[in-house]
């Protein structure tokens, strides 16, 4: 709740405002829909993401619902990428969908200029089509297909994942000192 209420859902359509709501709309999620919870390797919860409307008779499903809730928790770490990959991973590898797609606010420049990057194409929009932060906006509908993401999307993201891990393996350690130790700089 507090993710989807706070500032970096603002470009998301208008979800549950009571915790009961909430539980309501979890609970009625129908069985063409997988929704996870993005979490660091300690078990911390830091986002969400979904894979909706899974049609197996056209492979195909729409991606929705990204959202990274604790930014700070995530700064450093490319958990947007990972749980990106992880996604489409399960869409054309295990699902074996040929195609994935979604739409974007129009005023989400940063989440379109991110999907652009990982090999989606803009194909079309959907003119005032959302009713977002006080006016409507068009949704700007965008597709990859499976053979896009084999050849353009997995390779960067895989660049994406281990320039990161390279950058924090080189950045100094900090922990809480113990007896006899000094703690890092």
């Amino acid at each position: 709740m507090r993710w989807r209420q706070g500032d970096r859902a603002r470009n998301l359509n208008q979800g549950a405002t009571t915790l009961a709501s909430q539980e309501q709309w979890i609970a009625t999620r129908p069985p063409t829909e997988f929704n996870f919870v993005i979490e660091l390797k300690d078990g911390k919860p830091v986002g969400m993401v979904s894979l909706v409307d899974v049609d197996t008779l056209h492979r195909r499903a729409e991606v929705g619902r990204f959202l990274i809730g604790e930014e700070a928790a995530v700064r450093g770490i490319p958990a947007a990428v990972e749980a990106t990959k992880l996604l489409y991973e399960f869409a054309f590898d295990r699902l074996d969908l040929v195609r994935v797609y979604g739409t974007i606010a129009s005023d989400n420049s940063a989440m379109y200029r991110w999907q652009v990057y990982m090999g989606m194409r803009e194909e079309g929009r959907l003119r005032g089509h959302y009713f977002i932060a006080g006016h409507f906006q068009d949704a700007i509908c965008m597709g990859l297909l499976q053979e896009e993401y084999r050849q353009l999307t997995l390779p960067r993201m895989r660049v994406l994942i281990a320039a990161a891990r390279r950058a924090a393996e080189q950045r100094p350690s900090r922990h809480i000192a113990s007896k006899g130790e000094l703690p890092c700089p």
